[in-house]
């Protein structure tokens, strides 16, 4: 994984002690509250319902063990002794007092972390497939080109006065695992026919209140053409792009109004204005990063291993929960696991301290110290023997954190809401519990099989609700919470936008509704077949008859 040089440690720490400076201002008065804003959203302080939140960068998504230590103790110091990880990988602290920001800053910097873009509008914390690296599929690790994203975008002068925030993410896989269609730039590594490597660039996805899915605007980038073309197009989204309405001024927004061919030939033309070569990156810069992303020193090791076959057979529990969260690992003898943070009953995306130090220490011990945070609110184990794959499954047990049910009905997304967020206009975590009670036999979820829900508290659509394939929007409506069901979302390579199946359900109504709709699924599904095939062969309006019995039942 990366790690700080001497200009990046010195420009966090310099960060942290200017923000010192201003928090003490804030908290003696001499700055007021709208004063205060946007120098607090620099440095991922937002104020919520009931306190100031703190949001922590993790790009894409890679920690150590001595870096999730670190949050632990600033879980236990600051807050209340949890976390909570965000479909964006990064880790909220919903409850530090502001005088406490710049100790906490202080910390994070001991191990090379900080808030940097992770609020406001700048390009945010830079997302990538969370199996980067170990996927069978990949055709090139994406994170060094986050890395590199990442440098680039933090200090660049054109992007310090953006019309809105703006969001990144790469896959390095046939496979997306990354969303990459719902940002407003999405890379895709691919070869050419002459075996070249490059980027596929999709442009204007984003949810939020006007859903949409990114059009592509290269089939193919050469790398060394990269900065160049991405200064390109946030060259012309800062120069055509809405600024006199917040919600029209995302790229997403200009895409459509004048079409994505109109879009591509203004960046084409942009691109051939600037000077590629100043602006691309130094080669020996690139192949720095790269080598912070070797592959570990792997043990060669038969592909079949008997010890993991033997506690299979021997362990029912191990068994189902080894055939729902590993993930096949490109290194014969090796396995990536997914630790579900979605026990039946917890708030998705929510990690105790404790907890946090038992994955920090199956992952220094058993993942060669490495963690990945995905945007489904999960932690991965990317290289574990399938030897070891046992032992980390009891000291998963030990800590609460070997719940089975990665992909299925219960693995659901979803943000603070109403419980937290000031933005918020219903509550997701109750609903979320309360169909996970619905759904927690572990042979029922088996039976249904993978299926997505993502629920978010507003229209801006942090859980992704728009690309689940039972999505859940929360709105106030006549002062009552009113939960809106869509169906049909998908977030991979195939990115679809879900359909409202009907009018907003009280909450006491969402869990039934779930269940009206898996029950269509169950009952005409064809051999094989998981629930959003069956959705796009059956279409909607046998889930739509399904949903609205109750309501014409009581018409």
């Amino acid at each position: 994984m990366y790690r700080y040089d001497e200009f990046d440690a010195n420009f966090v720490r310099e960060r942290v002690a200017q923000f010192r400076t201003q928090v003490e201002r804030r908290v003696e008065g001499a700055l007021t509250e709208d004063e205060f804003r946007p120098l607090r959203l620099k440095n991922g302080v937002y104020l919520q319902l009931h306190a100031y939140m703190l949001r922590i960068a993790i790009p894409y998504g890679t920690l150590s063990s001595r870096q999730l230590n670190q949050l632990a103790v600033i879980a236990e110091t600051y807050d209340r002794g949890y976390g909570h990880f965000t479909t964006r990988t990064n880790m909220q602290f919903n409850w530090p007092k502001l005088r406490d920001v710049p100790d906490i800053l202080d910390l994070l910097a001991d191990v090379d972390m900080h808030c940097i873009q992770t609020s406001g509008n700048c390009i945010r914390n830079v997302t990538a497939d969370h199996f980067a690296g170990v996927a069978e599929d990949e055709i090139e690790d994406p994170r060094p080109t986050a890395e590199l994203v990442r440098q680039w975008s933090s200090l660049h002068p054109e992007f310090d006065f953006l019309p809105r925030k703006f969001k990144i993410a790469v896959t390095g896989s046939p496979r997306d695992r990354a969303v990459v269609k719902a940002h407003d730039i999405g890379l895709r590594i691919l070869r050419a026919p002459n075996g070249e490597i490059g980027y596929e660039v999709m442009v204007g996805g984003g949810l939020g209140r006007t859903p949409m899915i990114a059009k592509t605007i290269r089939s193919f980038l050469p790398k060394s053409d990269l900065l160049a073309y991405l200064e390109a197009v946030l060259r012309v989204y800062n120069l055509e792009g809405r600024r006199d309405n917040k919600y029209k001024a995302r790229v997403k927004i200009l895409v459509h109004e004048i079409g994505s061919e109109a879009f591509a030939r203004l960046v084409e033309a942009e691109f051939a204005k600037l000077d590629g070569p100043s602006i691309a990156a130094d080669p020996q810069e690139v192949a720095r990063i790269a080598a912070y992303f070797a592959p570990p020193a792997y043990e060669p090791l038969p592909a079949r291993s008997l010890a993991f076959e033997t506690a299979k057979n021997e362990n029912r529990s191990f068994a189902h929960w080894a055939a729902i969260n590993l993930f096949p690992h490109r290194v014969p003898g090796y396995s990536a696991l997914t630790v579900s943070l979605k026990a039946i009953g917890e708030a998705p995306g929510d990690i105790t301290a404790d907890q946090m130090r038992a994955v920090a220490r199956l992952a220094a011990r058993y993942s060669f110290d490495e963690m990945r945070i995905t945007h489904a609110q999960n932690v991965v184990l990317p290289h574990v023997r399938k030897d070891d794959l046992f032992a980390v499954w009891q000291g998963l047990v030990d800590a609460g954190l070997a719940t089975a049910n990665v992909g299925l009905i219960t693995d659901i997304i979803a943000c603070p809401g109403l419980d937290y967020c000031s933005l918020a206009t219903a509550r997701s975590i109750p609903i979320a519990q309360a169909i996970a009670h619905r759904f927690a036999d572990e042979k029922r979820q088996a039976d249904i099989g993978e299926l997505n829900i993502k629920i978010s508290g507003c229209i801006n659509a942090c859980a992704h609700h728009h690309v689940g394939h039972i999505g859940i929007l929360g709105l106030e409506k006549s002062g009552e919470e009113s939960y809106q069901i869509t169906l049909g979302g998908d977030a991979t390579e195939t990115a679809a936008i879900g359909e409202r199946l009907g009018p907003g359900l009280a909450a006491e109504d969402v869990p039934d509704a779930i269940e009206r709709i898996v029950g269509v699924y169950l009952a005409h599904r064809a051999q094989g077949e998981t629930f959003i095939e069956a959705v796009r062969r059956l279409g909607l309006e046998p889930f739509k008859a399904a949903f609205q019995e109750k309501t014409n039942a009581a018409a």
